[in-house]
């Protein structure tokens, strides 16, 4: 693993990731969205980039009913590769775990038409809701631990957004 920093005020330490952690196993591989995790400034937004593609690729999919299956199966997936890469990093919810990311954007993206406005006006929204954790995304961010504690305030933001763009959509 690579370095530590302190934190005032907000974490006592801060371990940094590196890319020895991103390929130690294929639970960091996944937590820390292939890499994308990995960059210094905003990783969280890097993640969600890291998965336009990903869900431009699911948006292609007949029947749509396997978009669903695809998001499910990611979920559970991510339970275990983020608490497995929380329990390797020694903190819960660390900034380069952003598999939530990724699956946060597939839940956005659920209702809609994967066009280059909905991705960008979807994109915009979780991105939003994700770092201003309105309730009840911050009640799941701050009550629930493990790795469904990380999953799940990226699964409430994102089905918060994918209502927003659908109402967005129809109108």
């Amino acid at each position: 693993m690579g370095f530590s920093i302190k934190w005032p005020g907000r974490y006592e330490v801060i371990s940094k990731p590196d890319f020895s952690d991103l390929f130690s196993s294929p639970e960091n591989f996944l937590a820390f969205g292939f890499g994308s995790g990995l960059v210094p400034k905003a990783p969280g937004t890097a993640g969600s980039l890291c998965a336009l593609p990903i869900v431009w690729l699911m948006g292609q999919i007949e029947p749509i009913f396997l978009y669903g299956v695809i998001c499910a199966i990611c979920i559970l997936i991510g339970v275990r590769a983020c608490e497995r890469a929380a329990q390797h990093l020694g903190r819960h919810d660390h900034p380069a775990i952003v598999w939530d990311e990724i699956v946060g954007m597939q839940v956005t993206l659920i209702l809609v038409p994967t066009t280059l406005v909905n991705l960008i006006i979807g994109l915009a929204l979780f991105r939003f809701l994700d770092i201003v954790k309105p309730w009840p995304v911050s009640w799941f961010d701050k009550n629930i631990r493990g790795g469904a504690g990380i999953m799940l305030d990226d699964i409430v933001a994102g089905t918060i957004a994918a209502t927003v763009l659908y109402g967005i959509s129809i109108l």
